[in-house]
């Protein structure tokens, strides 16, 4: 039974997996069908209307418009269905009926647009070689259908075809350059995506690195603590009983903040240079008032707003706190321009919820989640201590920051 209960996740991973690519190719093969519906329904609409146009419209002195010219009508058009995908045949096979409907003595004011139509596309998706051989093809057959009309000058017998070729071209070769430029934008566009997602994640991982380092400072503290008073408890164990009992008191309770640190360090720890900034003083929130009076020095009203019964926080949450602040207060004084800011601390008894809010122009349309240090700081701070972080534009203006951390009791 163990057994088999173990396989049913493996299982359940390989039939999603299997499903998930089954719907790629469903997706594929519809992105697929698309176009060659959109050219079988061109290709139709083609013939029927020279059909149409032939058994209605009777030129004189050409061979009446029969069940021979349906067919040949038919021939010349169909091929244009399969045009992105066989071009140059499609090409050959639309001259090649056009020819014989033009040899069989039917008029020729129908059915040409087929081989222009089908050398546009060998020209937008083949080879240079292979479109100069489509346009040879058609320059020819283009001719051929001056020549049968009758009625035309030589002089414009002889300019048509090129005409007709170099208008083919014309089209063909910038839906050719709009294809390339779509294909190098496509790729520059992955391009981005992919060194947008790298950078997300070295800033995550700089934030661990900045967290871990914070707390091995918190860490280091709690064990000096720890030495020191387990030191006092030893020298005065039989002297002052009572101090003796309240030094081991507070060698119990450095010991289980430095077990928690050690369980968030070891959570947030990387690899990574040391530098100085690591051996600089940790803040907190009693400091709060310290970062609000220079972001008010920088230009930026802050009102200080603290509800619920203040109590001190542990120190890696209380670090968190601060630090959600001050990059909230930075995003504002970077980019919200003239603005009032609010920063909002609520004491309950089981969590903590901070609010940053301002009052300025917000975000752009384009950047509603902006990808930066400073949030993805926030973020993989609080979620690191088991919170969340919620951030975005205000409905009546400006942009917030706001925050929920558990707090032990």
């Amino acid at each position: 039974m163990s057994d088999r209960s173990a396989r049913v996740p493996g299982e359940r991973g390989r039939l999603l997996r299997g499903v998930g690519r089954r719907g790629g190719d469903l997706r594929r093969l519809v992105g697929e069908a698309r176009p060659m519906v959109a050219d079988t329904v061109l290709a139709v609409s083609l013939a029927t209307v020279n059909c149409v146009a032939g058994s209605d419209f009777q030129a004189a002195g050409y061979r009446p418009f029969d069940a021979v010219a349906y067919l040949l009508s038919f021939a010349v058009a169909l091929p244009l269905a399969v045009r992105r995908r066989f071009a140059m045949s499609a090409l050959l096979v639309s001259s090649v009926a056009f020819t014989g409907y033009l040899a069989a003595g039917y008029q020729p004011s129908l059915n040409w647009f087929a081989a222009p139509l089908a050398l546009y596309t060998v020209v937008a998706l083949r080879p240079r070689r292979v479109a100069v051989a489509g346009a040879v093809v058609v320059a020819l057959v283009t001719l051929y259908s001056g020549w049968q009309a009758r009625v035309l000058p030589l002089s414009v017998v002889l300019a048509q075809g090129p005409v007709v070729v170099g208008i083919a071209w014309l089209f063909g070769n910038s839906a050719r350059t709009l294809a390339r430029r779509n294909e190098q934008l496509a790729a520059l566009t992955a391009r981005l995506r992919r060194e947008q997602r790298e950078r997300a994640q070295r800033a995550v991982t700089e934030e661990r690195l900045r967290i871990a380092r914070e707390l091995h400072d918190d860490v280091a503290h709690h064990m000096s603590v720890v030495s020191v008073q387990a030191a006092l408890a030893q020298y005065v164990f039989t002297s002052d009983p009572a101090t003796a009992q309240a030094a081991v008191g507070a060698v119990a309770e450095a010991g289980r903040q430095a077990q928690a640190d050690l369980r968030h360090l070891l959570a947030a720890l990387r690899l990574g240079s040391e530098g100085p900034e690591a051996r600089a003083p940790t803040p907190g929130l009693d400091r709060l008032d310290e970062l609000v009076e220079r972001i008010r020095a920088a230009g930026l009203p802050v009102d200080l707003v603290i509800a619920g019964r203040a109590r001190r926080l542990p120190n890696h949450l209380d670090l968190c706190v601060y630090r959600m602040i001050q990059e909230a207060l930075t995003n504002v004084l970077r980019h919200a321009g003239p603005a009032r800011a609010t920063v909002t601390l609520e004491y309950e008894p089981a969590r903590i919820l901070v609010r940053v809010t301002d009052d300025g122009r917000g975000c752009p349309a384009d950047q509603a989640d902006p990808v930066g240090h400073g949030l993805i700081g926030m973020r993989e701070r609080a979620r690191l201590f088991g919170g969340t972080v919620v951030s975005g534009p205000r409905p009546g203006g400006g942009f917030e920051a706001a925050m929920t951390l558990p707090v032990p009791a």
